[in-house]
C-alpha cells in the first residue's frame, strides 16, 4: 500500500513537472506570434508554420512510439483529426486573432477562464454539479473578466479581439477534457505529433480553398525594439511553443486529469505576461491586474471547491467519457 503512495505521488510529481514546464512553454507563442503579426503576417498563416514545424519536430518521435501500434492510429483517427482541428489548430488561431487586435496578457486572461468551461462541460455532461465554492469562483472570475475587459471605463474593447479570445477559449477547454480522456494505446507523444499535423493539414486545406487569409514575408519582426531574423520566432514557435509545449501538457494532463492540468495550465498566464512585458513592452493597467488576479483567484477557488473523487459517482462518469471522441469528431 506504501508502495502505491509513494507511486501515484511520484506520478503526481511528475504531471507537475511537465504541466510547469508546458505553460511556461505556452506563453511564449503570444510574443513571438505577434512580432510577426505586426510585420505583415495573417494569424492563418503564422499558426500553419507553427503547427508544421512542431509536427516535423514531434513526429519521428510520435512513430517511434506507435512502432507496432498503427492499428490504433486508424481506428481513433476520428478523435485524432478532432483532436488536430478543434484545440491544436482552433485555439491557435483564435489566440493569435486575438493577440493581432488586443495586448497579450488580457487575450491570455480571457483564453483562460477555460476550467470555469471544463467544470460547466463536466456538470452537463457527466452530472458532477458544482458546489457552493464553485460558484463562487466562477462569480470571481467573472468580476475579474469585467476589469480585464475595462467595461467599467468603456474603453474600447476591440469587439473582434474579444471573440477571437473567447473563441480560442473553447478551444483550450476542449483541448484539456480530449488530453485527458484515456487512450493506453495511443502515447502521449504520438497524440502530440499526429495532432499536430492534422491540425496543420486542416489549416493548409482551408488556405488553398481560399476561407483562410495566409499572408507571409520576410519582413524582420521587432521585439523590445530590437528587430531579429524573421525565422528566428517562426522556429522558437514550432520547437519550443508547439512540439515541446503539446507533449509536456499531453503527458501532464494524462497523470493529473482535465481539472488539475487546466488549473496549474494558468500559469501560462504569468509567463504570457512576464514575456509580453519583456518583449513587447507590453503591461496591463492597474484594473486589468487586479481584474487578473481575480481571474486567476477563481479558478483557483473553483480547484478548491471540486468535490474528492471518492464522492463522485462511480459508475456513470466512466460509462459516459467514452463517447466523447465520437461526438467531436
Amino acid at each position: 500500500m506504501a508502495a502505491m503512495t509513494n507511486d501515484a505521488r511520484a506520478d503526481v510529481g511528475v504531471g507537475l513537472a511537465f504541466a510547469l514546464a508546458s505553460a511556461t512553454a505556452f506563453g511564449l507563442s503570444g510574443s513571438f506570434a505577434r512580432g510577426l503579426l505586426d510585420a505583415g503576417w495573417s494569424a492563418g498563416a503564422v499558426v500553419l508554420v507553427r503547427l508544421t514545424l512542431g509536427a516535423l519536430v514531434v513526429l519521428p518521435l510520435a512513430a517511434r512510439a506507435l512502432r507496432g501500434r498503427w492499428g490504433a492510429l486508424r481506428k481513433q483517427w476520428r478523435f485524432v483529426l478532432a483532436f488536430g482541428a478543434v484545440p491544436v489548430a482552433g485555439a491557435q488561431f483564435g489566440y493569435f486573432s486575438a493577440v493581432q487586435r488586443m495586448d497579450v496578457g488580457p487575450a491570455l486572461l480571457i483564453e483562460y477562464t477555460a476550467p470555469a468551461a471544463v467544470v460547466l462541460w463536466l456538470w452537463l455532461r457527466n452530472g458532477e454539479r458544482p458546489g457552493r465554492l464553485t460558484v463562487a469562483g466562477a462569480l470571481l472570475a467573472a468580476v475579474g473578466l469585467v476589469l480585464v475587459l475595462d467595461l467599467l471605463s468603456g474603453a474600447d474593447l476591440a469587439p473582434l479581439g474579444v471573440f477571437w479570445a473567447l473563441f480560442a477559449m473553447v478551444g483550450a477547454a476542449t483541448y484539456f477534457v480530449l488530453a485527458a480522456k484515456p487512450h493506453a494505446d495511443l502515447p502521449p507523444v504520438a497524440l502530440a505529433g499526429v495532432g499536430l499535423a492534422a491540425g496543420a493539414l486542416v489549416l493548409a486545406v482551408l488556405g488553398v480553398v481560399g476561407l483562410l487569409p495566409m499572408h507571409a514575408n520576410t519582413d524582420s519582426p521587432a521585439y523590445s525594439g530590437t528587430e531579429v531574423a524573421w525565422w528566428l520566432p517562426l522556429l522558437g514557435l514550432g520547437v519550443v511553443t508547439a512540439g515541446f509545449a503539446y507533449c509536456t501538457g499531453i503527458a501532464a494532463s494524462r497523470r493529473l486529469g482535465s481539472r488539475l492540468s487546466s488549473f496549474v495550465a494558468l500559469l501560462e498566464v504569468v509567463a504570457g505576461v512576464t514575456f509580453a512585458w519583456l518583449l513587447l513592452d507590453q503591461l496591463p493597467g492597474p484594473l486589468q491586474l487586479v481584474g487578473g488576479v481575480l481571474i486567476i483567484a477563481g479558478v483557483v477557488v473553483v480547484k478548491l471547491g471540486e468535490r474528492p473523487p471518492a464522492e463522485r459517482p462511480t459508475a456513470a462518469p466512466s460509462m459516459k467519457l467514452q463517447p466523447l471522441a465520437q461526438e467531436s469528431a
